[in-house]
């Protein structure tokens, strides 16, 4: 008799430990016990001998996993997938190197930055006889009357002065140019392209936008925000062609990064046409997709004020068009930029006592598109970095939450980067999406301190972890190209926090884990633009998207952040290198 109890305890433990396993949700398990019943069953591809950092809370890690059709079909270990070998399954033998999902860029202006890699390349540029070098290199093999076109340029790294057009008018005698500020809230211009533009010390400044000055009055060059629109539209508009070949330069500079899905704002920046990402989306991705060119997945959003023609098109084609192309939500402006001086603060600037930044948009317009946006059933993404920006939004998403009620609307907050107190908390009582760029910090640490002075600055810059503390959503991305697209440097940024030439980290109580930090790259990335149930983690059942990383040791990696790109795959097909 005591033996028989014994048997059958030892069953009833066995039973219990089983369906305690992570794998057994009802995905996993019917994946996991059914044994391959024909060819059509046995995978494509499996990977063995990896470490496996899934995103997935029901299986974190593994080390083998089965990838059929494009898409997951079983992760755990080897001893589950060897089943599901066949004639034709192909092993990836990883010799413990560690896979990661692919990674998620939750802000990049696609198009623009494909654009920018074949124009006047400014980023890093840290002295201004370079940028006059620069321009002049570029005017050689331009012919007369033809537009300098070019960007990335940071007042910051030469001493923060701003530069004039004067700088570039000797050597641009016969050709417009137009160079943007590496955030692309500022942008110089030369004297031809302002006399093209009509712009004159007559001209006055456009709401949520300033013409900056000379002490006589005259423009100096220099055009913030929505002032940037008295030009933009002079400049020849690129052709489908030029598009085209962005896109392409663009997707290989993402997967080169282990960036397989990127969440595009478009070519919609204060003062911009609000139809390009309209035009880009019929002209480039649409052709794209349908000829078979699409590399890297695409969740798109569209300007606030045309969120009616994109209710139209939703409720024509659905959310997904295809696997590669998603149609996202909308998107519109608070403010500016930190380094444009045009971020909106409840305190004026140390270094321009008078000015508290821009208000972009006016918050009646803001708050009534984003009411019929939402009531529409649309996602709502505010670009906010200033504290005072931040407050408003907030204010306002809340507003319009109880007016139009509950649902599951995931509204985003572009950037948050300065965030008075409080405000941390209302990110995660509101369940708004903080949409962040790690890598901003490391080129506004010192700009922040001279423009906000240490106290300010302290308190309420890039505050990941007093979001995640607050139970805040995080979804990391690069702005690209304000900044690079480079998702282990965004990681590495976000846990060390220290800036170039700087030997401590920049508020060090805000630093976050490697886990969080890779989290916010893909499956918190995934759930801020709704893509969740087919990329971000390594599940079965998603899209077999992943990253190999260089490194084989968890330890190191969790320690110090550091790591490379070895291969990127999408949908199980290797795409870099």
């Amino acid at each position: 008799m005591n033996i028989l109890t014994v048997v059958i305890s030892a069953l009833i433990v066995a039973v219990l430990s089983l369906v305690s396993l992570p794998l057994l949700n009802n995905r996993w398990l019917l994946l996991y016990l059914r044994p391959p019943s024909s060819s059509t069953d046995f995978a494509d591809l499996v990977v063995t001998n990896a470490v496996i950092y899934t995103s997935d809370l029901s299986l974190p890690f593994a080390d083998s996993m089965a990838i059929r059709d494009g898409r997951l079909i079983l992760v755990g270990n080897y001893s589950s997938v060897k089943e599901l070998f066949g004639d034709g399954t192909e092993e990836l033998n990883l010799n413990g190197k560690i896979v990661v999902p692919g990674f998620i860029d939750s802000h990049v202006h696609l198009l623009f930055g494909g654009l920018q890699m074949a124009q006047v390349e400014l980023h890093g540029v840290n002295r201004k006889d370079d940028i006059i070098r620069k321009v002049k290199e570029a005017v050689v093999n331009k012919p007369k009357g033809s537009w300098i076109l070019g960007g990335g340029w940071n007042n910051d790294l030469w001493g923060g002065e701003f530069p004039e057009a004067s700088w570039i008018d000797d050597i641009t005698l016969n050709n417009p140019v137009w160079i943007s500020r590496m955030d692309g809230h500022m942008g110089l211009a030369n004297s031809v392209a302002l006399r093209i533009a009509g712009i004159t010390h007559n001209t006055e400044d456009p709401k949520g936008g300033t013409i900056k000055r000379k002490i006589n009055g005259e423009p100096s060059g220099l055009l913030i925000d929505s002032a940037m629109k008295l030009l933009l539209p002079w400049i020849p508009a690129v052709s489908v062609d030029e598009r085209r070949e962005a896109l392409v330069r663009a997707s290989n500079f993402a997967l080169k990064k282990g960036v397989t899905t990127v969440v595009d704002m478009g070519r919609y920046t204060p003062g911009a046409s609000t139809e390009l990402p309209w035009e880009d989306f019929s002209d480039v991705y649409r052709w794209a997709d349908s000829s078979g060119k699409m590399m890297i997945r695409v969740c798109l959003f569209f300007p606030l004020e045309t969120w009616s023609h994109l209710v139209d098109l939703i409720n024509k084609t659905g959310r997904a068009l295809t696997e590669w192309i998603y149609l996202g939500g909308v998107k519109a402006f608070a403010d500016g930029s930190l380094g444009s001086n045009s971020a909106l603060f409840y305190e004026p600037y140390v270094d321009e006592p008078d000015n508290y930044g821009l208000q972009v948009t006016e918050l009646d317009c803001l708050f009534n598109m984003t009411l019929g946006a939402d009531k529409s059933g649309l996602q709502v993404a505010i670009h906010a970095i200033g504290d005072k920006a931040n407050g408003l939004i907030l204010d306002m998403y809340e507003s319009v939450s109880s007016i139009n009620g509950m649902r599951d609307r995931r509204f985003r907050v572009e950037h948050a980067q300065h965030l008075a107190p409080g405000a941390p908390s209302r990110f995660g009582q509101q369940g708004i999406f903080a949409s962040v760029q790690p890598e901003h910090l490391l080129d506004d640490a010192e700009s922040a301190l001279k423009k906000l002075g240490e106290d300010r600055a302290q308190k309420e810059s890039y505050l990941f972890q007093s979001l995640l503390s607050s139970n805040a959503h995080l979804a990391f991305g690069s702005d690209w190209p304000v900044a690079k697209i480079n998702p282990l440097g965004a990681i590495k940024t976000a846990m060390k926090r220290i800036p170039p030439g700087w030997e401590n980290a920049w508020i060090p109580s805000e630093s976050i884990l490697l886990n969080d930090a890779l989290n916010a790259h893909t499956i918190s990335a995934a759930h801020a633009c709704f893509l969740d149930n087919d990329v971000g983690s390594l599940s079965p059942g998603k899209l077999a998207d992943f990253v190999i990383l260089s490194t084989d040791s968890w330890d190191d990696f969790a320690a110090e952040g550091s790591a490379s790109i070895d291969a990127t795959y999408v949908g199980g097909i290797k795409a870099y290198p």
